[in-house]
């Protein structure tokens, strides 16, 4: 499929198939994250892949809560990647001191993307998230305290192929041309 077809099937997945993934799929989703770009090349990302099924239990079990229940489905997939902020390289954190940008939060997203893209065109399902007691995590993955989380992604297999249609903003609603008129 070309890229905008990939784009478009891509979709936050919450209902998973019974199916283990194959470890090939996920070493593939992780080499198409390494290579992701970042700022001044720092690469400031570690992804822990937990497929351990108890572990992994206990780990969905971390994503929702008795008022946060949206992260439920998090239970089916088979395979939850835990994505770990590292510290950058010596520009890296010149340029965020010098622009007050952080960096790192979007070289990360870009590398979640390639990741869930490449799932995509693998077949399978993923569903980045945000929410999670990453202090229970942490210490379930033994992740040193001044380690942050900045998102975890489930993975599996969609338990349907249905792709549900995209709701967004019209494109006249988020672009404009050389300055900002609305």
């Amino acid at each position: 499929m070309d890229f905008s077809q990939l784009v478009n099937q891509r979709q936050s997945c919450r209902n998973y198939l019974e199916k283990q993934v194959e470890q090939e799929k996920i070493l593939l989703c992780l080499e198409v994250a390494r290579l992701a770009p970042s700022a001044c090349n720092s690469q400031p990302w570690k992804f822990i892949v937990v497929n351990e099924i108890s572990l992994k239990e206990k780990v969905a079990r971390e994503t929702y809560g008795k008022i946060a229940k949206f992260n439920q489905f998090s239970n089916q997939a088979p395979i939850i990647i835990v994505v770990v902020i590292e510290q950058g390289n010596f520009s890296e954190k010149i340029g965020t001191l010098l622009t007050d940008i952080e960096f790192a939060y979007i070289d990360l997203g870009i590398a979640v993307e390639h990741f869930c893209l490449q799932a995509t065109e693998l077949g399978l399902g993923t569903c980045i998230l945000g929410w999670s007691n990453n202090k229970e995590i942490k210490q379930l993955l033994s992740i040193p305290k001044n380690k942050d989380i900045g998102l975890l992604i489930t993975v599996g297999y969609p338990a349907s192929d249905d792709i549900i249609p995209k709701t967004r903003k019209k494109l006249d609603e988020i672009s404009e041309y050389n300055k900002y008129c609305k």
